[in-house]
């Protein structure tokens, strides 16, 4: 019913219409046709107005049109018609939207709707198209555009297909029936909501007895109980998808699916011999490898590891197991060393185990295997062998030549027993000091030996077998030289004392020890006493005090320097020794000058001069060469003032005034760059010193330079005080030694005076 209202408008009401029914000689029209009928109605206003509208009724909802149509003729999709249509001709219909145009047409006179081209529903499944009647002539619409749906109706065109195949699937092996594998999913393009285009019903192909498949739900289980990885490692499985719930006429897609096997430990280690034979020399050392086996398992991974140990056997103790962690096999090496001479053979008890047991399959064990291995020890050619690892001997020192120190053995360990060579590597005995039996290895002495010299001899004896490989093996031997008393004790310390003018009678000035170079047993003393020839002295005194020391007293009062500077006491040191040793060793007794609290100041006669230990003569020489010096210094510098000329010692003349004759031959530049002309000039200053006027003279001393032992408060110049004289004997040269340094000095004072500025020499005169 309609609703009246106060504006004229146009309501649209759907009317299904059933499909039509073609029948006649014209061309088939396909599909369902809808009619658009425009309709006019009256009402009444509130004030009883009349009021005319326009009101349009369609006799439509939606076309239908079966998809993938060849036929040779385009498809009706339907009618549309308006009730202003008076079948004049005065009306037209126009078609838009998706399509229009190119897929869908519309004679503009009839409203007939065709397909011009074949649809798909899987490409596109509707079409939204407007339909609008205008005035032919005007062009004016006769009513409001309104807008219809195509649907394309959907046939079973498209077969199931699986986008992600193949499919790759793992299950353990000894599964249990029925275990979920993997889930394959098919797609078909049909449409669902119609028909049974679109339902698919899942089957298996290829892979019975071993896999199913569910037919709803593609999930692929096992169907054959204890599947072995090692017997079949890899399935391949094919499903088929058939849509229309399977039954004939169906489309249907297939996919493969490939299954693997994955591994559990169900299978024990295994070896491959129940006896394995090894052999090892007798030679080998420590960690080295003897033999491998391996135990196979055919599981993977951590499933297939295995462990090996030695269970029992005699050998347990000479060889161990480990293993090879790249190859799984067991290694045994050896872990001490074997003697064929010994044992010849060994037996060991190995066991494999795996490390990894699946609690699984537990009760399908044990996983474990054991094998006997055989060792056969094989002889080898082995160097002598000593019946000692080193060797220590004694002899005495002094003792002859061909002394017997001791004797080394070694033997043949091998089957053959070859005899033995011995000898003395010289590096180890570089003096010759032994030798030694080549056949009995007896060890002698070639000459005396000095125990203070060389306490410890330590040489190596090879032992070098005779045949064979020629084995030697080498031994060390420590000689020890014992001790003799061969020396004579000496005194400890330095042996001179000082001892004060003022001394009383009865001090003990000095407590002398000794030493002595040979060994000294737990009960050696030394016993002092005086030289026969001091034994009265009226000055000095010892006292044995029986501990290897001796005192030694003033027993006169006071000394004189003047009258005796130094006294020489000889003392005799004994010791006990076998045989016993003496020698006398003297005492240096030193008299000096000390202070009333016995402070040494001087222990010289001339202490305040001659501290260095220069006599009266030589400081006299000293004295006059300074004053020479002076006064050859004075002397040039007011010869300069005079004549305000260089001092030059030589005139030029004396050089270039004399024509010297003589031959240069030889190596030509070299030759000439080295001979020195000067030496032509003067012959006899060849070899010494000679001045240069153009350069600053070094100053040079052509004596070493000796410490002074004390220090010297000099009032000479430093060049001439750098030496002094030893001894009265030498006073002469060290003149002379001063007198060639004042020549020195001349030609420095002349470069100086030569080369300064007249500030330089104002200040010199003035200093002068």
């Amino acid at each position: 019913a309609l609703i009246p209202s106060a504006e004229t408008h146009l309501d649209v009401w759907p009317i299904r219409v059933p499909a039509a029914t073609y029948r006649g000689s014209g061309p088939r029209e396909r599909g369902h046709r809808r009619h658009l009928s425009l309709h006019r109605h009256r009402e009444r206003g509130k004030e009883g107005q009349v009021l005319h509208r326009s009101k349009r009724g369609w006799v439509w909802n939606q076309f239908f049109v079966i998809e993938e149509y060849t036929g040779p003729d385009p498809v009706l999709v339907g009618r549309l018609h308006s009730d202003v249509d008076s079948g004049n001709g005065n009306i037209k219909y126009i078609l838009s939207g998706e399509g229009a145009g190119t897929i869908f047409v519309i004679d503009d006179k009839t409203g007939n709707i065709h397909a011009t081209k074949t649809l798909d529903r899987e490409e596109q499944a509707q079409y939204t198209l407007t339909a609008q009647a205008v005035d032919r002539d005007t062009n004016k619409p006769l009513e409001p555009p309104s807008e219809f749906i195509v649907k394309v109706q959907d046939i079973n065109d498209n077969p199931p297909e699986f986008l992600h195949g193949p499919y790759y699937a793992r299950v353990a092996e000894m599964s249990n029936v029925g275990t979920s594998v993997i889930k394959v999913t098919a797609t078909d393009a049909d449409d669902p909501t119609y028909g049974n285009s679109a339902r698919l019903v899942y089957s298996i192909l290829q892979g019975q007895p071993y896999f199913s498949v569910e037919p709803q739900t593609g999930i692929i289980r096992t169907a054959l109980p204890n599947m072995d990885r090692e017997a079949r490692q890899e399935y391949d499985v094919l499903i088929q998808a058939k849509d229309m719930g399977g039954h004939m006429g169906g489309l249907s897609g297939t996919t493969q699916v490939k299954i693997t096997l994955t591994d559990v430990n169900d299978n024990p280690p295994k070896f491959a011999q129940g006896v394995y034979a090894m052999a090892v020399s007798e030679d080998k050392v420590p960690g080295e490898e003897v033999g491998r086996l391996k135990a196979r398992d055919p599981d993977q991974a951590e499933n297939g590891l295995v462990d090996y140990r030695i269970l029992e056997g005699d050998g347990m103790n000479l060889f161990e197991i480990t293993k090879d962690s790249e190859t799984q096999e067991a290694v045994i090496k050896l872990k001490k060393t074997v003697d064929f001479e010994t044992k010849r053979s060994y037996t060991l008890k190995v066991e494999a185990s795996n490390t990894h047991i699946d609690s699984r399959f537990a009760a399908w064990g044990p996983y474990k295997d054991t094998t006997i291995v055989k060792i056969s020890v094989e002889d080898a050619d082995e160097p002598p062998t000593f019946m000692a690892p080193g060797y220590n001997f004694e002899v005495e020192e002094n003792a002859p030549a061909g002394t017997l120190v001791g004797r080394v053995h070694a033997k043949d360990t091998d089957i053959m027993n070859n005899p033995i060579r011995y000898m003395i590597p010289r590096y180890t005995d570089l003096e010759e000091f032994f030798t030694i039996n080549t056949e009995d290895g007896i060890i002698k002495t070639t000459r005396p030996l000095d125990r203070e010299a060389q306490a410890w001899h330590n040489i190596s004896v090879s032992a070098t077998e005779i045949g064979g490989h020629h084995q030697d093996a080498k031994v060390r031997v420590n000689i020890k030289v014992k001790d003799v008393n061969d020396n004579a004790p000496e005194f400890a310390a330095q042996n001179e004392v000082l001892v004060c003018e003022n001394v009383s009678p009865g001090k003990l000035i000095e407590t002398v020890s000794a030493t002595d170079k040979d060994e000294m047993a737990h009960r050696q003393h030394f016993h002092f006493s005086l030289a026969p020839e001091v034994a009265n002295n009226h000055s000095f005194s010892l006292k044995d005090n029986r501990d290897s020391t001796a005192s030694i007293f003033v027993i006169r009062k006071g000394f004189s320097r003047m009258t005796q500077d130094v006294y020489h006491l000889p003392i005799e040191i004994n010791d006990n020794g076998v045989p016993p040793m003496s020698s006398t060793n003297t005492l240096i007794i030193r008299v000096c000058s000390c202070d009333s609290k016995d402070t040494i100041l001087s222990c010289n006669v001339e202490p305040f001069i001659l501290s260095a230990g220069l006599s009266t003569g030589a400081l006299i020489a000293i004295l006059a060469c300074i004053v020479i010096l002076l006064a050859i210094v004075v002397l040039f510098v007011a010869l300069r003032r005079q004549k305000k000329e260089p001092l030059i010692v030589f005139e030029e003349e004396d050089i270039r005034e004399n024509i010297i004759t003589y031959d240069d031959e030889g190596g030509g530049e070299e030759d000439t760059e080295a001979f020195d002309i000067a030496t032509l000039q003067n012959p006899d200053g060849a070899n010494g010193f000679l001045p240069r006027k153009d350069i600053k003279p070094e100053l040079q001393y052509p004596i070493e330079r000796q410490q002074i032992k004390t220090s010297v408060t000099s009032v000479a110049p430093p060049y001439c005080l750098w030496r002094y004289c030893p001894n009265r004997s030498s006073c002469f040269f060290f003149v002379i030694v001063c007198l060639k340094q004042a020549k020195v000095l001349i030609t420095y004072v002349q470069y100086k005076v030569q080369n300064m500025s007249l500030k330089d020499q104002s200040y010199t005169e003035q200093f002068m």
